[in-house]
């Protein structure tokens, strides 16, 4: 199985930029790539911020741009997202019994769960006693499951970072859920941070894509601030193989130079100067 995993799109109304770039026309170019590239993909899930503002415009821009695309899309919210505005526009999202827009689907024998971790205005994620009663519900059904979410569920190292990770009063909880069901979670798969982070946590392993806008720069230090800046964006192609996972970082909009070159030891042969 292929999945195409992105984040933070963080699409405006459309001409408005965003961190000095159009988040639309390099959402455009994600897109398009992956059509050429990897158009036999099963999914392709967006985790969140999906808009920048919130709006309904940004919210209709990005149902324009998928409709109709070469891969099925699946969406979650994100801290910059509106959920009222998000559900406006993709009425056809299911919702728990609490109104969150936590769902999931079987892909050939694998959960996907699809894990809604926002609040009204704040940018830290929030996944209460009834989020983790309902997660645990959708695991206990499953064999095999991977979790999809905006929010880092646990801290990375990154103190300024780690103050908009899942709050503190909602990770015990979180963590218990994971705890109760490791054997059955190959994956976290989430976004936030803007940046590729690979660990493990309650022994399930992790990653974080980075955005199809600019980067986080980390910075195990800094305890105030976000760090960023315009490096090259990417998202992640996701192969599931027998129980084995890999994870591939596409660096989609480089257009610089492409070396090709053989791999016969004398296709590295230092080359022998001119007499």
């Amino acid at each position: 199985m292929k999945l195409i995993h992105m984040s933070d799109i963080h699409l405006t109304v459309p001409g408005e930029q965003m961190g000095g770039l159009d988040p639309h026309a390099r959402f455009a170019q994600a897109l398009a790539h992956v059509e050429t590239h990897h158009g036999d993909a099963t999914r392709l899930i967006i985790t969140g911020d999906l808009t920048h503002w919130g709006e309904p415009r940004a919210f209709d821009a990005l149902k324009d741009a998928i409709d109709a695309f070469v891969v099925p899309v699946r969406l979650m919210i994100g801290n910059h997202d509106d959920r009222a505005a998000f559900q406006n526009a993709f009425p056809e999202y299911p919702k728990d019994p609490s109104g969150y827009v936590n769902h999931f689907e079987e892909v050939d024998g694998l959960r996907l769960i699809y894990l809604d971790t926002c609040a009204p205005r704040t940018h830290a994620g929030h996944f209460g006693a009834d989020r983790c009663d309902w997660l645990a519900g959708a695991l206990e059904g499953a064999d095999r499951a991977r979790l999809f979410l905006h929010h880092n569920p646990m801290t990375l190292g990154l103190p300024a970072e780690d103050k908009i990770a899942l709050v503190p009063e909602d990770r015990s909880g979180f963590r218990a859920v994971l705890e109760a069901h490791r054997d059955r979670i190959e994956y976290i798969h989430f976004g936030h941070v803007h940046a590729p982070i690979h660990g493990t946590y309650c022994r399930i392993p992790f990653a974080s894509v980075p955005s199809t806008g600019n980067q986080s720069i980390p910075d195990l230090r800094e305890t105030e601030m976000l760090t960023g800046g315009p490096l090259p964006p990417a998202y992640f192609v996701i192969v599931i193989d027998a129980g084995a996972t890999t994870i591939h970082q596409i660096p989609f909009a480089w257009d610089g130079p492409v070396h090709k070159t053989g791999t016969a030891w004398d296709d590295w042969a230092k080359p022998v100067a001119a007499e």
